[in-house]
Protein backbone atom coordinates (compact mmCIF):
# COMPACT_ATOMS: atom_id res chain seq x y z
CA UNK A 1 0.00 0.00 0.00
CA UNK A 2 1.02 3.61 -0.98
CA UNK A 3 0.02 7.15 0.88
CA UNK A 4 -1.29 10.09 -0.93
CA UNK A 5 0.23 12.84 1.05
CA UNK A 6 -0.58 16.53 0.91
CA UNK A 7 2.86 17.79 -0.36
CA UNK A 8 4.94 20.99 0.52
CA UNK A 9 2.85 23.92 -1.14
CA UNK A 10 4.62 27.26 -0.24
CA UNK A 11 6.20 28.44 2.52
CA UNK A 12 3.08 30.57 3.39
CA UNK A 13 0.72 27.90 3.03
CA UNK A 14 0.41 24.94 5.59
CA UNK A 15 -3.31 23.49 4.97
CA UNK A 16 -5.80 23.16 1.65
CA UNK A 17 -9.39 22.17 1.44
CA UNK A 18 -10.19 19.72 -0.67
CA UNK A 19 -12.12 21.23 -3.52
CA UNK A 20 -12.63 17.68 -5.45
CA UNK A 21 -11.75 14.39 -6.01
CA UNK A 22 -10.74 13.78 -9.76
CA UNK A 23 -10.20 9.70 -9.21
CA UNK A 24 -12.67 7.80 -6.94
CA UNK A 25 -12.03 4.74 -5.09
CA UNK A 26 -11.81 1.80 -7.08
CA UNK A 27 -10.27 3.64 -10.09
CA UNK A 28 -7.30 2.83 -11.80
CA UNK A 29 -4.17 5.47 -11.13
CA UNK A 30 -0.87 5.93 -13.09
CA UNK A 31 2.10 7.22 -11.04
CA UNK A 32 1.79 11.19 -12.32
CA UNK A 33 -1.96 11.06 -12.48
CA UNK A 34 -3.92 14.23 -11.17
CA UNK A 35 -6.00 12.70 -8.04
CA UNK A 36 -6.88 15.46 -6.09
CA UNK A 37 -7.52 19.62 -6.27
CA UNK A 38 -6.82 20.78 -3.19
CA UNK A 39 -8.14 24.82 -2.88
CA UNK A 40 -5.42 27.01 -0.81
CA UNK A 41 -5.39 30.59 0.65
CA UNK A 42 -4.11 31.61 -2.68
CA UNK A 43 -4.14 28.94 -5.49
CA UNK A 44 -5.93 25.99 -6.46
CA UNK A 45 -3.32 23.03 -6.41
CA UNK A 46 -3.36 19.57 -8.36
CA UNK A 47 -1.97 17.27 -6.59
CA UNK A 48 -0.10 13.88 -8.49
CA UNK A 49 -0.23 10.15 -7.44
CA UNK A 50 3.47 8.86 -7.15
CA UNK A 51 2.30 5.33 -7.22
CA UNK A 52 0.49 3.20 -9.90
CA UNK A 53 -2.17 0.91 -8.83
CA UNK A 54 -5.96 1.36 -7.40
CA UNK A 55 -7.30 3.76 -5.46
CA UNK A 56 -8.37 1.84 -2.22
CA UNK A 57 -9.08 4.77 -0.01
CA UNK A 58 -9.34 8.46 0.34
CA UNK A 59 -9.18 9.59 4.00
CA UNK A 60 -10.55 13.15 3.37
CA UNK A 61 -13.54 14.07 1.59
CA UNK A 62 -14.53 17.59 -0.11
CA UNK A 63 -14.39 20.67 1.92
CA UNK A 64 -12.39 18.95 4.40
CA UNK A 65 -9.39 20.79 5.66
CA UNK A 66 -6.08 18.90 5.36
CA UNK A 67 -2.84 19.98 6.57
CA UNK A 68 0.71 19.54 4.57
CA UNK A 69 2.12 15.95 4.86
CA UNK A 70 -1.17 14.30 5.83
CA UNK A 71 -2.68 11.42 4.21
CA UNK A 72 -5.00 11.67 2.48
CA UNK A 73 -5.45 9.19 0.03
CA UNK A 74 -4.04 4.77 -0.44
CA UNK A 75 -3.23 3.66 -3.60
CA UNK A 76 -3.09 -0.04 -3.67
CA UNK A 77 0.05 -0.97 -5.55
CA UNK A 78 -0.59 -4.61 -6.23
CA UNK A 79 -3.74 -3.55 -8.43
CA UNK A 80 -6.13 -5.53 -6.61
CA UNK A 81 -7.66 -3.07 -3.99
CA UNK A 82 -11.19 -3.42 -6.12
CA UNK A 83 -12.20 -7.02 -4.21
CA UNK A 84 -10.68 -5.90 -0.73
CA UNK A 85 -14.16 -3.92 -0.01
CA UNK A 86 -15.87 -7.19 -0.40
CA UNK A 87 -13.21 -8.92 1.44
CA UNK A 88 -13.80 -6.26 4.42
CA UNK A 89 -17.49 -6.53 4.46
CA UNK A 90 -17.48 -10.13 4.50
CA UNK A 91 -15.43 -10.35 7.49
CA UNK A 92 -18.76 -9.42 10.05
CA UNK A 93 -20.65 -11.81 7.71
CA UNK A 94 -18.44 -14.39 8.66
CA UNK A 95 -20.11 -14.06 12.41
CA UNK A 96 -22.45 -17.04 12.99
CA UNK A 97 -25.39 -14.58 13.76
CA UNK A 98 -24.86 -12.82 10.48
CA UNK A 99 -24.18 -15.23 7.79
CA UNK A 100 -27.95 -17.26 7.04
CA UNK A 101 -28.46 -13.02 6.42
CA UNK A 102 -26.17 -12.14 4.61
CA UNK A 103 -26.31 -14.07 1.39
CA UNK A 104 -29.97 -12.86 0.53
CA UNK A 105 -30.57 -9.48 1.52
CA UNK A 106 -27.36 -8.79 -0.05
CA UNK A 107 -28.88 -6.78 -3.03
CA UNK A 108 -30.75 -4.78 -0.21
CA UNK A 109 -27.88 -3.53 2.09
CA UNK A 110 -25.80 -2.42 -0.55
CA UNK A 111 -28.55 0.60 -1.74
CA UNK A 112 -29.25 0.71 2.42
CA UNK A 113 -25.95 2.44 3.34
CA UNK A 114 -25.22 4.35 1.14
CA UNK A 115 -28.86 5.93 2.10
CA UNK A 116 -27.85 6.28 5.79
CA UNK A 117 -24.70 7.57 5.20
CA UNK A 118 -26.57 10.41 2.95
CA UNK A 119 -28.34 10.83 5.77
CA UNK A 120 -25.48 11.40 8.04
CA UNK A 121 -23.67 13.72 5.87
CA UNK A 122 -25.64 15.95 5.29
CA UNK A 123 -26.08 16.83 9.08
CA UNK A 124 -22.45 16.21 9.63
CA UNK A 125 -21.02 19.39 11.11
CA UNK A 126 -18.30 21.29 9.72
CA UNK A 127 -15.06 20.70 11.49
CA UNK A 128 -11.54 20.70 11.01
CA UNK A 129 -9.56 17.06 10.94
CA UNK A 130 -7.76 18.10 14.19
CA UNK A 131 -11.59 18.85 16.25
CA UNK A 132 -12.95 15.39 14.45
CA UNK A 133 -9.93 12.87 16.10
CA UNK A 134 -10.21 14.91 19.48
CA UNK A 135 -13.86 14.72 19.75
CA UNK A 136 -13.27 10.76 18.54
CA UNK A 137 -10.73 10.85 21.29
CA UNK A 138 -13.30 12.36 24.01
CA UNK A 139 -16.46 10.96 22.44
CA UNK A 140 -17.92 13.98 22.12
CA UNK A 141 -20.55 14.35 19.58
CA UNK A 142 -19.53 17.67 17.21
CA UNK A 143 -23.07 18.73 16.39
CA UNK A 144 -23.06 19.36 20.36
CA UNK A 145 -20.39 21.74 20.54
CA UNK A 146 -20.83 25.49 19.84
CA UNK A 147 -18.31 27.67 18.10
CA UNK A 148 -17.74 31.57 17.86
CA UNK A 149 -16.12 30.54 14.38
CA UNK A 150 -18.57 32.86 11.91
CA UNK A 151 -18.97 29.89 9.00
CA UNK A 152 -20.08 27.29 12.31
CA UNK A 153 -16.50 25.35 11.74
CA UNK A 154 -15.88 23.88 14.97
CA UNK A 155 -11.87 23.81 15.78
CA UNK A 156 -10.14 21.91 17.96
CA UNK A 157 -10.20 24.33 20.65
CA UNK A 158 -13.69 24.24 20.63
CA UNK A 159 -13.82 20.41 21.45
CA UNK A 160 -10.73 21.38 23.42
CA UNK A 161 -12.85 23.57 25.89
CA UNK A 162 -16.63 21.66 25.56
CA UNK A 163 -17.58 20.43 28.56
CA UNK A 164 -20.19 17.99 28.71
CA UNK A 165 -21.74 18.65 32.06
CA UNK A 166 -23.00 22.33 31.30
CA UNK A 167 -24.75 21.12 28.29
CA UNK A 168 -26.34 18.43 30.30
CA UNK A 169 -27.47 21.02 32.52
CA UNK A 170 -29.20 23.58 29.80
CA UNK A 171 -30.64 20.85 27.91
CA UNK A 172 -32.83 23.32 25.31
CA UNK A 173 -29.21 24.33 23.44
CA UNK A 174 -29.10 20.56 21.85
CA UNK A 175 -32.28 21.15 20.13
CA UNK A 176 -31.26 24.63 18.59
CA UNK A 177 -28.74 23.31 16.06
CA UNK A 178 -31.36 21.24 14.42
CA UNK A 179 -34.05 23.72 13.84
CA UNK A 180 -31.55 27.19 13.38
CA UNK A 181 -33.56 29.96 15.07
CA UNK A 182 -32.55 32.50 12.42
CA UNK A 183 -33.76 30.30 8.69
CA UNK A 184 -37.04 29.55 11.06
CA UNK A 185 -37.57 33.45 11.69
CA UNK A 186 -36.96 33.78 7.99
CA UNK A 187 -39.29 31.27 6.64
CA UNK A 188 -41.67 33.16 9.24
CA UNK A 189 -41.29 36.83 7.39
CA UNK A 190 -41.59 34.97 4.08
CA UNK A 191 -38.22 36.46 2.51
CA UNK A 192 -35.99 33.63 0.85
CA UNK A 193 -32.45 33.89 1.32
CA UNK A 194 -29.41 31.61 0.48
CA UNK A 195 -26.82 30.71 2.26
CA UNK A 196 -23.20 30.06 0.34
CA UNK A 197 -20.35 28.69 2.41
CA UNK A 198 -16.94 31.21 1.62
CA UNK A 199 -14.70 29.85 -0.20
CA UNK A 200 -10.80 29.25 1.39
CA UNK A 201 -9.72 32.30 -1.01
CA UNK A 202 -12.74 34.58 0.01
CA UNK A 203 -11.61 33.51 3.71
CA UNK A 204 -8.20 34.27 3.82
CA UNK A 205 -8.86 37.25 1.98
CA UNK A 206 -11.17 38.20 4.50
CA UNK A 207 -9.01 37.25 7.02
CA UNK A 208 -5.83 39.37 6.03
CA UNK A 209 -8.06 42.73 5.33
CA UNK A 210 -8.86 42.67 8.45
CA UNK A 211 -5.34 41.61 9.82
CA UNK A 212 -3.90 44.70 7.97
CA UNK A 213 -6.42 46.96 9.11
CA UNK A 214 -5.44 45.92 13.01
CA UNK A 215 -1.60 45.02 12.91
CA UNK A 216 -0.82 48.73 10.25
CA UNK A 217 -1.25 52.37 10.74
CA UNK A 218 -3.15 52.77 7.86
CA UNK A 219 -3.31 55.89 5.93
CA UNK A 220 -4.37 57.56 2.29
CA UNK A 221 -3.48 60.50 0.75
CA UNK A 222 -5.15 61.17 -2.49
CA UNK A 223 -4.40 63.00 -5.82
CA UNK A 224 -5.51 64.00 -8.89
CA UNK A 225 -3.83 63.48 -12.26
CA UNK A 226 -4.33 64.85 -15.83
CA UNK A 227 -4.58 62.07 -18.43
CA UNK A 228 -4.48 64.02 -21.35
CA UNK A 229 -0.51 63.53 -22.20
CA UNK A 230 -1.08 59.86 -21.40
CA UNK A 231 -4.44 59.54 -23.88
CA UNK A 232 -2.50 61.47 -26.68
CA UNK A 233 0.24 59.57 -26.70
CA UNK A 234 -1.89 56.29 -26.54
CA UNK A 235 -3.84 57.13 -28.85
CA UNK A 236 -0.93 57.96 -31.44
CA UNK A 237 1.14 54.81 -31.00
CA UNK A 238 -1.20 52.24 -29.36
CA UNK A 239 -1.44 51.09 -33.16
CA UNK A 240 1.85 50.69 -33.82
CA UNK A 241 2.55 49.31 -30.78
CA UNK A 242 0.11 46.53 -31.13
CA UNK A 243 1.34 45.52 -34.47
CA UNK A 244 5.09 45.78 -33.39
CA UNK A 245 4.61 43.89 -29.91
CA UNK A 246 1.38 41.84 -30.66
CA UNK A 247 -0.01 43.26 -27.12
CA UNK A 248 -2.13 46.75 -26.44
CA UNK A 249 -1.41 49.77 -24.90
CA UNK A 250 -2.83 50.19 -21.48
CA UNK A 251 -2.80 52.88 -19.07
CA UNK A 252 -1.29 50.04 -16.26
CA UNK A 253 2.03 50.00 -18.06
CA UNK A 254 2.32 54.03 -17.36
CA UNK A 255 1.33 53.68 -13.76
CA UNK A 256 3.95 50.77 -13.45
CA UNK A 257 6.85 52.62 -15.00
CA UNK A 258 5.84 55.77 -12.70
CA UNK A 259 5.90 54.10 -9.17
CA UNK A 260 8.93 52.16 -10.23
CA UNK A 261 10.33 55.92 -11.07
CA UNK A 262 8.85 56.80 -7.74
CA UNK A 263 9.98 54.22 -5.10
CA UNK A 264 13.71 54.92 -6.47
CA UNK A 265 12.80 58.23 -5.19
CA UNK A 266 10.98 57.12 -1.85
CA UNK A 267 12.45 53.48 -1.23
CA UNK A 268 10.45 53.53 2.34
CA UNK A 269 7.59 52.42 0.57
CA UNK A 270 9.18 49.62 -1.41
CA UNK A 271 10.12 47.78 2.14
CA UNK A 272 8.53 45.79 4.90
CA UNK A 273 8.46 45.52 8.81
CA UNK A 274 9.96 42.44 10.00
CA UNK A 275 10.07 42.37 13.64
CA UNK A 276 11.88 45.56 15.03
CA UNK A 277 13.57 45.75 11.56
CA UNK A 278 12.96 47.59 8.40
CA UNK A 279 13.18 45.65 5.24
CA UNK A 280 14.56 48.28 2.08
CA UNK A 281 13.68 46.09 -1.17
CA UNK A 282 16.39 47.04 -3.84
CA UNK A 283 14.31 44.87 -6.39
CA UNK A 284 10.74 46.46 -8.21
CA UNK A 285 8.38 43.33 -7.91
CA UNK A 286 4.89 45.26 -8.63
CA UNK A 287 1.45 43.48 -7.47
CA UNK A 288 -1.27 44.06 -9.96
CA UNK A 289 -4.92 43.59 -8.79
CA UNK A 290 -7.09 41.47 -10.74
CA UNK A 291 -10.42 40.89 -10.29
CA UNK A 292 -11.07 36.48 -10.66
CA UNK A 293 -13.73 34.25 -10.27
CA UNK A 294 -12.93 33.30 -6.50
CA UNK A 295 -12.20 36.91 -5.44
CA UNK A 296 -9.38 39.40 -6.15
CA UNK A 297 -5.63 38.10 -6.67
CA UNK A 298 -2.35 39.62 -6.25
CA UNK A 299 -0.05 38.39 -9.41
CA UNK A 300 3.23 39.78 -9.40
CA UNK A 301 5.20 41.50 -12.94
CA UNK A 302 8.94 40.91 -11.81
CA UNK A 303 11.76 43.33 -11.77
CA UNK A 304 9.19 46.06 -13.25
CA UNK A 305 12.36 48.17 -13.06
CA UNK A 306 13.87 46.17 -15.99
CA UNK A 307 11.22 45.62 -18.64
CA UNK A 308 9.89 48.01 -21.23
CA UNK A 309 6.07 48.91 -22.14
CA UNK A 310 5.81 45.93 -24.00
CA UNK A 311 6.97 43.95 -21.32
CA UNK A 312 4.74 44.80 -18.85
CA UNK A 313 1.63 44.80 -20.85
CA UNK A 314 2.43 41.10 -21.99
CA UNK A 315 3.27 40.27 -18.30
CA UNK A 316 -0.23 42.08 -17.05
CA UNK A 317 -2.26 40.40 -20.20
CA UNK A 318 -0.34 36.87 -19.39
CA UNK A 319 -1.33 37.14 -15.53
CA UNK A 320 -4.76 38.60 -15.96
CA UNK A 321 -5.52 35.62 -18.22
CA UNK A 322 -4.18 32.83 -16.13
CA UNK A 323 -6.23 34.57 -12.88
CA UNK A 324 -9.32 34.44 -15.00
CA UNK A 325 -8.45 30.55 -15.78
CA UNK A 326 -7.88 30.17 -12.23
CA UNK A 327 -4.19 28.82 -13.49
CA UNK A 328 -2.14 31.03 -11.49
CA UNK A 329 0.89 29.16 -9.46
CA UNK A 330 1.96 30.06 -5.92
CA UNK A 331 5.43 31.41 -7.55
CA UNK A 332 2.97 34.33 -9.40
CA UNK A 333 1.83 35.73 -6.44
CA UNK A 334 4.45 35.65 -4.09
CA UNK A 335 7.47 38.27 -3.24
CA UNK A 336 5.03 41.54 -4.52
CA UNK A 337 7.07 44.97 -3.03
CA UNK A 338 3.99 46.85 -4.09
CA UNK A 339 0.60 46.71 -5.50
CA UNK A 340 -1.30 49.13 -7.73
CA UNK A 341 -4.96 48.44 -8.18
CA UNK A 342 -7.29 49.56 -10.45
CA UNK A 343 -11.07 50.36 -9.34
CA UNK A 344 -11.52 52.78 -12.68
CA UNK A 345 -12.37 49.54 -14.71
CA UNK A 346 -15.18 48.76 -12.96
CA UNK A 347 -16.74 52.70 -12.69
CA UNK A 348 -15.08 54.07 -9.15
CA UNK A 349 -14.32 57.31 -8.70
CA UNK A 350 -12.39 57.37 -5.45
CA UNK A 351 -11.46 54.94 -3.41
CA UNK A 352 -9.21 54.06 0.14
CA UNK A 353 -7.30 50.66 -0.88
CA UNK A 354 -6.14 48.34 1.54
CA UNK A 355 -2.57 47.13 1.53
CA UNK A 356 -1.55 44.30 0.82
CA UNK A 357 0.31 42.81 3.25
CA UNK A 358 3.56 42.71 4.53
CA UNK A 359 4.00 45.36 1.64
CA UNK A 360 3.92 49.08 3.03
CA UNK A 361 2.08 50.62 0.05
CA UNK A 362 -0.70 50.78 -2.59
CA UNK A 363 -1.71 52.26 -5.49
CA UNK A 364 -4.99 52.99 -6.37
CA UNK A 365 -6.11 54.06 -9.67
CA UNK A 366 -9.77 55.15 -10.99
CA UNK A 367 -11.66 56.15 -13.58
CA UNK A 368 -11.02 58.73 -15.66
CA UNK A 369 -13.69 61.82 -15.91
CA UNK A 370 -13.60 64.76 -17.80
CA UNK A 371 -14.04 67.67 -15.52
CA UNK A 372 -13.57 71.39 -15.68
CA UNK A 373 -9.94 72.46 -14.56
CA UNK A 374 -7.97 75.81 -14.35
CA UNK A 375 -5.92 76.42 -17.20
CA UNK A 376 -4.62 79.77 -15.89
CA UNK A 377 -6.14 82.61 -13.94
CA UNK A 378 -8.55 83.24 -16.73
CA UNK A 379 -8.80 80.12 -18.47
CA UNK A 380 -10.80 76.73 -17.97
CA UNK A 381 -10.75 73.69 -20.11
CA UNK A 382 -12.39 70.39 -19.67
CA UNK A 383 -9.70 67.75 -19.28
CA UNK A 384 -9.50 63.60 -18.81
CA UNK A 385 -8.95 63.24 -14.92
CA UNK A 386 -8.28 60.44 -13.07
CA UNK A 387 -8.18 60.37 -8.68
CA UNK A 388 -5.29 58.36 -7.34
CA UNK A 389 -4.62 57.20 -4.11
CA UNK A 390 -1.85 56.13 -2.15
CA UNK A 391 -3.17 53.72 0.99
CA UNK A 392 0.63 53.36 3.80
CA UNK A 393 1.63 51.98 6.74
CA UNK A 394 2.53 55.32 8.95
CA UNK A 395 4.45 53.15 11.12
CA UNK A 396 7.36 53.44 8.51
CA UNK A 397 6.18 55.71 5.75
CA UNK A 398 5.68 59.92 7.16
CA UNK A 399 2.70 61.59 5.15
CA UNK A 400 5.67 63.78 3.90
CA UNK A 401 7.35 60.94 2.12
CA UNK A 402 3.89 59.49 1.45
CA UNK A 403 2.88 63.04 -0.70
CA UNK A 404 6.21 63.27 -2.40
CA UNK A 405 5.81 59.86 -3.86
CA UNK A 406 2.18 60.17 -5.35
CA UNK A 407 2.68 63.67 -6.42
CA UNK A 408 6.05 62.14 -8.20
CA UNK A 409 3.41 59.32 -9.95
CA UNK A 410 1.28 62.69 -11.27
CA UNK A 411 3.94 64.37 -12.46
CA UNK A 412 5.58 61.44 -15.05
CA UNK A 413 2.01 60.82 -16.18
CA UNK A 414 1.05 64.21 -16.96
CA UNK A 415 4.57 64.16 -18.57
CA UNK A 416 4.79 60.53 -19.35
CA UNK A 417 7.57 61.28 -22.11
CA UNK A 418 9.76 61.69 -18.96
CA UNK A 419 9.54 58.00 -18.16
CA UNK A 420 11.68 57.38 -21.36
CA UNK A 421 14.70 59.47 -19.41
CA UNK A 422 14.04 56.92 -15.83
CA UNK A 423 16.62 55.05 -14.55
Amino acid sequence: MAEIKVPELAESITEGTVAQWLKQPGDTVNKGDYVVELETDKVNVEIISEHSGILKEVKAQEGDTVNVGETIAIVDESGQASPAPEKAEEKPEDKTEEAPKAEQPKAEEQPVQPAAEEKAGSQRPIASPAARKLAREKGIDLSQVPTADPLGRVRAQDVESYNPEQAKQQPAQPSKPAAPAKPAAQEKEGKEVERIKMSRRRQTIANRLVEVQQTAAMLTTFNEVDMTNVMNLRKKRKDKFLEENDVKLGFMSFFTKAVVAALKKNPFLNAEIQGDEIVLKKFYDIGIAVSAKEGLVVPVVRDADRKNFAEIEKDIMDLATKARDNKLALSDLQGGTFTITNGGIFGSMMSTPILNGPQVGILGMHSIQLRPVAIDAEKMENRPMMYIALSYDHRIVDGKEAVTFLKRVKELIEDPESLLFEA
